[in-house]
């Protein structure tokens, strides 16, 4: 029996736990560590989820104890579960467990990937912040229009109690309330919801299948960061950034999904300079020439946005995009710009508690607020820091309305922002094919 640590974030850490090592005799999971996302470490997989092989559950800790946590279990073998991270980043990692006497494993498609009755397509991406969230709103229009039942399955954010977060289904802005859903989850599943589409997410990714089963027609995955796909997919749609040209090919597992695709999206052309969306064609031709190419924009629409000009603005961007996603900017500070803003204030100043710890952090975030909020109290300090800066106006490019879930002491103006495809072919014509084999 080979005893092992698996390496997460929660989420492909747990999927790869319950779909592999949960009722598997030849290893002993002994723990899990936790990095990215705050406040998931220190706690356990619960015994209700972990199967009648760990009746106590599994510890989560820290990823900075990696090196002692190998010594202390004698670990045979370290999982790297988590993803949009450099594969530099990877290597690190991998370096510092064969330096402390385990293996240390990748797991792929074979080992991880549930197989549905139902036709899967998957939406995923090389990075964070590509464009997945638009990209997957229009495919679900245009399955819808021809007649299509779908359900979303959203790649996994149970950052809660694990236990009641096994299975969830989101139909109704009401559902994410009874849930305590996150900012982060907010964003992704609101705009899902707002469309008239059923939302599942989660823990145990096969119930959720089996439950996603019984009322769609098409499943269509909506992936996290620039993770593969928990679901064998039938279509798998990847989203390229030529802002962030060549990442392609340089992180994980967002390469894995450039080399994997179907369909490859060059998003962000109205903005991205033309090298950029040179290279992710070469790149295209190097490792993957067999994919559709799709070229796309991802204009951002507002409401009286005249009334922008002249005022100083705090633009709120999405949380994961800026952070692990490394994106120095967002629409909220594009469309700032170009509607006559005077000054993108700056947040640092003035923030508070868990803000300013992701300000330090990540340095490359400044003139605009991430909108984090993994728990109550992070929501707090952000509501907090929004209010202490001083601004005449928000400029908030999250998918979330958040004044539904804090009091803002200032006016705030929303950025939409929707997938427009340029030119021929287009997914209209992707998906018409593809529907034709069932």
């Amino acid at each position: 029996m080979r005893k092992v640590i698996i390496m997460g974030a929660a989420g492909r850490d747990f999927h790869n736990f319950n779909f592999f090592f949960r009722d598997n005799r030849d290893y002993k999971v002994v723990a899990f560590t936790a990095t990215q996302i705050p406040n998931i470490e220190n706690r356990k997989y619960p015994k209700e989820l972990a199967g009648s092989l760990y009746p106590e559950g599994i510890p989560i800790y820290p990823e900075e104890e990696l090196p002692e946590l190998i010594k202390k279990f004698n670990v045979d073998e370290v999982v790297f579960a988590y993803s949009d991270v450099s594969h530099e980043y990877v290597m690190h990692k991998a370096s510092i467990a064969i330096s402390a006497g385990a293996d240390f494993r990748l797991m792929g498609a074979g080992s991880t990937m549930l197989k549905s009755k139902k036709p899967v397509i998957s939406i995923c991406a090389v990075r964070t912040g590509s464009g997945k969230s638009q990209t997957t709103r229009k495919v679900s229009e245009i399955l819808k229009k021809k007649g299509k039942k779908v359900v979303v399955v959203r790649h996994p954010m149970p950052y809660g109690d694990l236990v009641k977060q096994k299975v969830q289904r989101f139909a109704t802005m009401d559902d994410l309330d009874k849930y305590d859903c996150t900012i982060e989850e907010r964003e992704e599943y609101e705009p899902h919801i707002r469309n008239g589409t059923v939302v599942y997410a989660g823990v145990d990714y096969e119930e959720i299948l089996r439950e996603a089963e019984k009322e769609a027609d098409i499943i269509l995955w909506d992936g996290g960061n620039n993770d593969i796909p928990f679901y064998k997919p039938d279509l798998h749609i990847v989203v390229a950034d030529p802002h962030r040209a060549g990442h392609e090919m340089t992180y994980h597992p967002g390469e894995a999904n450039f080399r994997m695709a179907d369909v490859i999206i060059i998003n962000k052309e109205e903005t991205a300079p033309k090298e950029g969306i040179d290279l992710i064609r070469e790149h295209i031709a190097q490792v993957n020439p067999r994919a559709i190419v799709i070229d796309a924009a991802s204009p951002f629409f507002i409401d009286n946005p005249e009334i922008i000009r002249g005022k100083k603005v705090l633009a709120i961007e999405d949380g994961p995009t800026l952070t692990h996603g490394e994106m120095s900017y967002g629409a909220a500070v594009l469309a700032s710009k170009k509607y006559g803003a005077s000054e993108l204030v700056d947040a640092k100043p003035y923030a508070v508690g868990t803000i300013l710890e992701t300000f330090n952090k990540y340095r490359q975030i400044r003139n605009y607020l991430p909108a984090m909020g993994y728990g109550e109290k992070q929501v707090k300090d952000l509501q907090e820091t929004i209010n202490n800066t001083p601004c005449d106006l928000v400029v908030s490019a999250t998918p979330i309305d958040l004044t539904r879930i804090m009091k803002i002491n200032k006016p705030i103006v929303r950025v939409r922002y929707e997938l427009d495809e340029i030119g021929k072919p287009d997914l209209e014509e992707v998906l018409t094919k593809f529907l034709s084999k069932f």
